[in-house]
Order: C-alpha cells, then sequence, then structure tokens
C-alpha cells in the first residue's frame, strides 16, 4: 500500500484513539446518466445514485471518509470536496487536470480524506465541466461532543437546503459555449432540493414545490447550500426569522434579518423558529443577476423557484387558507449581498496574522483574445491581472509538480504576478496561459480581489482550495491602499473559503500557506472558470515529513489520452 494510503489510515487510526469514537464513513457513488423529467420535457443529466441532489455525506468532526466513485457515465469525471482542508492530502481534493486527471468512463476511484478540525455545513460536487449543475450534495460534519455542544440552541431537527439551477440543455454543450466566451445563457429555472416549484409550469402541468413540514415552537437548522453554476440567491420564508449562525463551516457571531443572500459555492447555516400561526407559508429563493449594467441593473431576467413551510398541527379548517408569501426586494438588489456578507464577523476570535510575507492585488475583470483569423480581437474571456487561466492538456499541475517537471510537460506555463500590468482598467493585452505562483511553506498572503468598478460590473464569489481564510474588508469603488487598510477588521473577521467580491468593489483576504500541494483559486461562477478567472496556488513543502506532500495513492487516475473529455478548447 502506498505511503498516502498508509499515512491516510495512521490519521485515522490515532483520531480515533484520541477522541474514542472516530470513525471511517464509507460511501460508493456510481456516476450515471438518466432522464428527468422536468417542464415537459425529459432531460439527460448525469447525477450520483440517481439522485438529484446527490446524497448527504453525514460525519463527526475527526471521522475519515471513504467514496469510491464508479463512473458509468460516458465522460470523464472528479469530485471535490468543497471546503474540506485537505491536509496533506492534496492528490484528493478533486479538480480536473489540476489534481488529478478524470475518472474515466468504466474506471473508480477512491477518494480518502479525513475532517479534522472542522464543524459545520460544506458540500461536494464535479469538478469537470458544468456537471455540477447535477453533480453534487450535502456534506455535513457535526461537533466530536454532539449537537449538544453547538454555540447555540440546539435544534429540533437539521435540515439541508440545496439551491440550485435547472439547465434544460446539454451541460457539455454549455460548458463549450462558456469557453467560447457566449456568456448569456441562463438557467430554465432554480431549484430547491431538486424541485422546481409551483411558479414553473408547462402546458398545465404544475412542477412539484419543496414542502417542510415543521411543528409548532420548534427550532429547525436549515443548512443552506448555494450549489448552481451562476446565481446568486436570496432565500426567504413569509413570517418567519433567519438566525445566521454559521457560513462555509466557520461558526458566526448570531445576527437576525428575514433574508439570507447566499453565493454559488457558499453555505450559510441559519436558526428558524417555527412561530408563525399555524398554517402555510411560501420560502422563496431568487436569483440575482450576476452581472450589472448601470443603467439596466436587472439585466437577465430573475429566476424564483419556491417551497412550503407547512406546520404539521395545523387545524383542518385552516388548511384552505391562502398560503402566505414573502415580501420580495425589488429595488438596491445589489446592496442586499454587500451589507449581508459585511455583517458576517466571527464567533470564536481568530488569531488574525498581522506580519505579511507577501501582498497580491488582483483584478478580475473581463477581456479579449484573437482567434485566429480574427480581427479585431472579439473572443470574450475571463481574467485575473490580464492573464486568462489555461488547464494543462495531459497532466495535472500536481503531478507535475511533485515529479518536478513542470516547465517539461506542461507549456504555456506562466508565473502569476503579484499586480496587474497596469492598475487602470483595459480590455486588452490578455494572454492565455496555465498561471501558477510559487509559495513557500508558512508564508502569509494578503489578497485583494478587485472587480471592475465601472458602468459594467458582477459579483466574483473567489474560492480557494485547500485553505480557509480571513475576510478582512470589503469595499465599492476602487480599493485605495493608504485608506482602506485602515478598515480592516483584525479582531473578529469571518472565516471562509469563499471570498464574494461585491459588484463595482473589492474584497481583502488574509491567509498562511501551511498545506503543501497545488490548490486552484477561482471564481465559483461557472461561466467564468472556462473562459479564464483562475490561477493557481503551488504551496511548497516544508522543513519536515509530517510538512511535506506524501506520494499520489496506488489508484491515482491516469490520463490515457483522454483529457479531451475535460478541455475547454
Amino acid at each position: 500500500m502506498a505511503a498516502a494510503c498508509v499515512a491516510f489510515f495512521l490519521a485515522a487510526v490515532l483520531a480515533a484513539a484520541a477522541g474514542g469514537e472516530a470513525a471511517i464513513v464509507e460511501h460508493t457513488f456510481v456516476v450515471s446518466q438518466m432522464k428527468l423529467d422536468q417542464l415537459c420535457n425529459d432531460t439527460l443529466v448525469t447525477v450520483v445514485n440517481g439522485q438529484f441532489p446527490g446524497p448527504t455525506i453525514e460525519v463527526t468532526e475527526g471521522d475519515s471518509v471513504v467514496v469510491h466513485v464508479v463512473n458509468k457515465s460516458p465522460n470523464g469525471v472528479t469530485i471535490h470536496w468543497h471546503g474540506v482542508k485537505q491536509q496533506l492530502n492534496c492528490w484528493a481534493d478533486g479538480p480536473a487536470m489540476i489534481t488529478q486527471c478524470p475518472i474515466q468512463p468504466n474506471k473508480n476511484f477512491t477518494y480518502r480524506f479525513n475532517v479534522t478540525g472542522q464543524e459545520g455545513t460544506l458540500w461536494w460536487h464535479a469538478h469537470v465541466s458544468c456537471l455540477r449543475a447535477t453533480v453534487h450534495g450535502a456534506l455535513i460534519i457535526r461537533p466530536r461532543s454532539g449537537p449538544g455542544s453547538y454555540p447555540f440552541p440546539k435544534p429540533y431537527k437539521e435540515i439541508p437546503l440545496v439551491l440550485g439551477e435547472w439547465w434544460d440543455t446539454d451541460l457539455l454543450e454549455l460548458e463549450r459555449k462558456l469557453a467560447n466566451g457566449e456568456m448569456k445563457e441562463v438557467p430554465t429555472s432554480s431549484t430547491i432540493n431538486g424541485k422546481l416549484g409551483a411558479f414553473n409550469n408547462c402546458s398545465g402541468v404544475i412542477e412539484d414545490d419543496y414542502i417542510l413540514n415543521v411543528e409548532h415552537g420548534k427550532t429547525y437548522l436549515l443548512r443552506i447550500v448555494n450549489a448552481a453554476l451562476h446565481a446568486e440567491f436570496y432565500l426567504k420564508i413569509a413570517g418567519h426569522i433567519f438566525t445566521v449562525v454559521a457560513a462555509d463551516a466557520n461558526y458566526v457571531k448570531p445576527y437576525t434579518m428575514d433574508l439570507i443572500a447566499i453565493s454559488p459555492g457558499e453555505t450559510v447555516d441559519v436558526l428558524v423558529v417555527a412561530d408563525a400561526p399555524p398554517g402555510k407559508y411560501y420560502m422563496v429563493a431568487m436569483t440575482v443577476p450576476s452581472q450589472w449594467i448601470v443603467e439596466e441593473p436587472l439585466m437577465n431576467t430573475l429566476v424564483i423557484s419556491r417551497g412550503i413551510i407547512h406546520y404539521n398541527n395545523t387545524s383542518k379548517g385552516s388548511e384552505n387558507t391562502p398560503v402566505l408569501s414573502p415580501e420580495l426586494p425589488v429595488d438596491d438588489m445589489g446592496n442586499i449581498s454587500f451589507y449581508f456578507h459585511g455583517n458576517l464577523t466571527s464567533l470564536r476570535m481568530p488569531s488574525v496574522p498581522t506580519s505579511i510575507d507577501e501582498r497580491i492585488f488582483i483584478d478580475v475583470d473581463q477581456g479579449y483574445i484573437c482567434k485566429e483569423g480574427e480581427s479585431p480581437c472579439r473572443t470574450a474571456v475571463t481574467r485575473m491581472n490580464n492573464i486568462s487561466f489555461q488547464l494543462p492538456t495531459s497532466v495535472p499541475l500536481l503531478q507535475a509538480h511533485y515529479y518536478n517537471n513542470i516547465s517539461t510537460s506542461i507549456s504555456m506555463v506562466r508565473e502569476f504576478p503579484s499586480s496587474p500590468p497596469n492598475i487602470e482598467f483595459n480590455r486588452g493585452n490578455t494572454m492565455k496561459a496555465t498561471s501558477m505562483r510559487r509559495v513557500r511553506y508558512n508564508t502569509t498572503l494578503e489578497i485583494v480581489f478587485q472587480g471592475p468598478p465601472g458602468e459594467t460590473s458582477y459579483l466574483n464569489p473567489m474560492h480557494l482550495h485547500g485553505h480557509d481564510f480571513f475576510i478582512l474588508a470589503q469595499g465599492i469603488g476602487e480599493y485605495d491602499p493608504n485608506k482602506d487598510v485602515h478598515t480592516y477588521n483584525l479582531v473578529d473577521p469571518p472565516v471562509r473559503n469563499v471570498a464574494l467580491v461585491p459588484r463595482f468593489g473589492w474584497t481583502a483576504i488574509r491567509f498562511v500557506a501551511r498545506n503543501p500541494g497545488v490548490w486552484f483559486l477561482h471564481c465559483h461562477l461557472e461561466k467564468h472558470v472556462p473562459s479564464g478567472m483562475a490561477t493557481v496556488f503551488v504551496v511548497e513543502d516544508g522543513p519536515t515529513l509530517d510538512t511535506s506532500l506524501p506520494p499520489p495513492p496506488t489508484d491515482y487516475p491516469t490520463c490515457d489520452g483522454q483529457s479531451n473529455k475535460v478541455s475547454y478548447e
């Protein structure tokens, strides 16, 4: 057995010895295609175990997870365990051609990882093309000492609430369009736990609402996941209030509000007390356009799905009363997300590093490149510091890094710069490259993401694999290093794995690179990934064996000449 597997099971044994109750949680994921009848169409989709969303993985902090992925679909696939830190275990992280080749049709691969030092709601999803639209599910990590040790009132029940999108189209074709700059595709509907909701109908056939049955007076923990490809969601329940208690599997100081803003890739945990008069209440998930133009802020059609909160002890006489609907925001919607994220602070006072080793300023915007014979350049791409990321085509970056042959096995490699070529936003000079930045072990980095501050802008939920980070501040307009540094929260900043860069604004984060490996940094809007809004941090080994990346597992997938199944070209 390879050293990586030995290290994995040794960690499991040590965890069991320390806690006395740690377990190995084992699942089998069969990836296959099936037809789902939605909106009068039989749409062929890729799913796990015949479910949409896929199965929820439930573990206790300190457990080890083993997931056998059996690929019975016609396309290569990988699974990313979104938010799991994968300490010394980059091989199990999952992004295609970053840490591994895809698992080819009729092939298997087993992911093994620990969930030590993390509690709360995370999720898993495919990390090949647009397949995560239907290949995804929740990952719940409960405290080792039980639900009674939550830093908030123990809930009566815990409910995973996966918000997503329904695409009545071929997802691989959608990926091809996005990679070629065709970024105006929109989903047919949004979904709540796979249900499209009765707002949608076709030829008189109304889609099912998601129904949550509750008991009056009981408290419910909603574990909300935004699994959508493109949409930020605003979630609201008529007659009820949310108490936010966690985000991205990190506890926050509780605060109450009647609306949740959650961007693609994020998770939010909220308490809801069923204290309204018995009856039925609509839960509405409304998409918010990712791209805004000042003169035309609602340039994309809003997509709404709904569920129903149904009180079990509702009297028969009140069953026929109308379902109450929440009042939805229609004005100033961009500011709702900004203030929601700005209200988050950490419950457990973190130790924020004050000494910075490297500062990186990243423009996240759009540019253009020339295809052969094209003049002027009209192919739209997204980019970071004027580099539009290109996936490797034959060897995963992690494999090339481990065997020290990146320069010889991967073409178009370029060092990712600390700042854009110039601070002024421009639409030219875009380079297509496999950009990467080498970082010494134990380096403290501060990154400022700057979104387009002009008349056209869009939100960018930036996800860093393998690390949590402190979100120090956010702002509207162009970042001013002399002024805005004084707004940093160095006392109780929220700890996240997704940093939302607001429309027309910026966000500053800070983290310590103590996890050797190759870690993807990318926007979690799917339309921005194949078009290039990504880069890679290569965290070098530390000075000891237990700060160095172990070798790959024995069943590590090989490309076998099939890398074209994930190529964005």
